[in-house]
C-alpha cells in the first residue's frame, strides 16, 4: 500500500522541509496542519533566518 504524497515546502536558506501530512510537534502543528493554517509571520524552526513567504513549494513529500 503507498502513502499519499502531501505537499511539502522547503526553507531556501537550510533545507528544512514542513510537510503537511507530518505537520511539525516542536512548532505546535499537528499532523495534517495545511500550509494555510501556519501564521504568516512564522519563521523557519531551525535557521530563523526565513519567513513563510520565503519558503518554497517543493511538490510532495512521501
Amino acid at each position: 500500500m503507498t502513502t499519499p504524497a502531501s505537499p511539502a515546502y522547503q526553507c531556501p536558506v537550510c533545507d528544512y522541509v514542513y510537510d503537511e501530512a507530518k505537520g511539525d510537534a516542536r512548532e505546535g502543528f499537528p499532523p495534517g496542519t495545511g500550509w494555510d493554517q501556519i501564521p504568516e509571520d512564522w519563521c523557519c524552526p531551525d535557521c530563523s533566518v526565513r519567513e513563510k513567504v520565503d519558503f518554497q513549494p517543493i511538490g510532495a513529500s512521501k
